[in-house]
């Protein structure tokens, strides 16, 4: 069951399932995956909006899926100036099965482990 969990085309270690995993823990981080997922790109001003959540609401959830490497955010100029922050959603697939977990959690440290 090799590579059960990817982001952007990597398998992916136990840091990053929890990052995952911890990043889709919450409704309005779903929903920002589901709307990514069904239209492409949006920049962030028009996602919030569609959310109907502030900018700055928006920017807090949409930190916790660039750290998971779920969405990835991309900053171009339209043809009036205005800077705009597009972000599209990474390719992903976690099949989460107890099999699939228990290899990520091979590569974290156990219980009174130190990593030295």
């Amino acid at each position: 069951m090799k590579d059960a969990m990817q982001i952007a085309d990597a398998a992916c270690d136990g840091g990053q399932v929890l990052a995952a995993l911890s990043a889709l823990a919450n409704p309005h981080r779903l929903r920002i995956v589901a709307l990514l997922a069904g239209g492409g790109r949006h920049y962030v001003s028009q996602l919030a909006r569609e959310m109907g959540i502030s900018r700055p609401l928006l920017h807090l959830h949409v930190q916790k899926l660039l750290e998971a490497g779920l969405v990835t955010s991309r900053l171009e100029l339209s043809d009036d100036g205005k800077a705009l922050n597009y972000l599209e959603l990474a390719p992903f697939h976690l099949d989460l099965t107890a099999e699939s977990i228990r290899e990520a959690m091979e590569s974290l440290p156990g219980p009174g482990d130190t990593g030295n």
